[in-house]
């Protein structure tokens, strides 16, 4: 994940810088959003399953670079006032903290099309029809059929008491829409068999609510400088969470369970998937 990180942030980095125009401060803006500190957890899902097919790295990486971008537009937007209100994010103020709301918002707006931006270029792969699946594969799990509305039953959730299933179904979406395609990617990179792909997409699944569920755990028992962000919004907000159903124990267990589950879908690929396997172990054993 740390050489993972280092490449995708010089990567990012270079996409990011602004040309002699003015540009009000828009790129400064995005790279403090985009260049802070994280875990580049999704974009090491995508080198690591490039590892299944021995794909090449730029063509890998521009993939995961998209992704990050994806991922952090969420967050920009997620921490509005308007939505979760967030003050802190990855251990710093976040984006409308720091620059104002109204340049947060455009931070969000810009990020988005560069990630489609780099997938349509000739260097993610040679082929268009690959990188128009890697397009549609991208706009489906971050709009209106994954993340997006994961994040609008997210916002609905503070007004109605979700059951299990209830908030199985909006984590597949807010978080696990973009975890499925962070690990399919690379079998789309590689026009890999539809068995290959059912497996990642079966992995992914589970690795997505195990993430989720550590989530709720370190949201209870966590700090906020540990985490980087605010911890006890939820219950603060009286949202139901997989914690506040099961318990911490219970849950504790299920995500060792789903990680159990979803590193079963890998034993197709053999050794290859051992970097898969080791991530879906940190998932699990995190403690930020």
């Amino acid at each position: 994940m740390a050489a993972t990180g280092r490449a995708v942030d010089a990567f990012v980095r270079d996409h990011l810088t602004g040309s002699s125009a003015p540009d009000g401060g828009l790129f400064e803006a995005m790279q403090y959003a985009a260049l802070g500190p994280g875990k580049r957890f999704r974009p090491a899902l995508v080198m690591a399953g490039a590892e299944l097919f021995a794909l090449p790295h730029p063509s890998a990486l521009r993939v995961a670079a998209a992704i990050e971008l994806v991922h952090t537009y969420s967050l920009v937007h997620d921490d509005l006032p308007c939505m979760d209100d967030d003050d802190l994010r990855r251990g710093r103020p976040t984006t409308h903290v720091k620059f104002g709301e109204a340049t947060a918002v455009l931070v969000g707006d810009a990020l988005l099309p560069l990630a489609f931006e780099l997938l349509v270029h000739p260097e993610t792969h040679s082929r268009a029809e690959v990188r128009i699946e890697l397009v549609r594969g991208l706009a489906v799990a971050s709009g209106a059929h994954g993340m997006v509305v994961g994040q609008m039953l997210d916002l609905a959730a503070e007004h109605r008491v979700l059951d299990l299933d209830g908030i199985t179904r909006l984590q597949e979406l807010k978080t696990g829409a973009l975890i499925t395609f962070a690990c399919e990617s690379p079998a789309v990179l590689a026009e890999a068999s539809g068995g290959e792909r059912a497996a990642l997409r079966a992995f992914a699944r589970d690795l997505g609510l195990a993430f989720q569920i550590t989530d709720d755990i370190l949201d209870v028992e966590g700090t906020a400088a540990a985490v980087g962000k605010g911890v006890g919004k939820d219950a603060s907000a009286g949202k139901a969470t997989f914690v506040s159903l099961l318990g911490v124990e219970a849950a504790r267990a299920r995500a060792d369970g789903l990680m159990e589950q979803a590193a079963a879908h890998l034993d197709c690929f053999g050794a290859r998937a051992a970097t898969l396997r080791a991530l879906g172990r940190f998932v699990v054993q995190r403690s930020a």
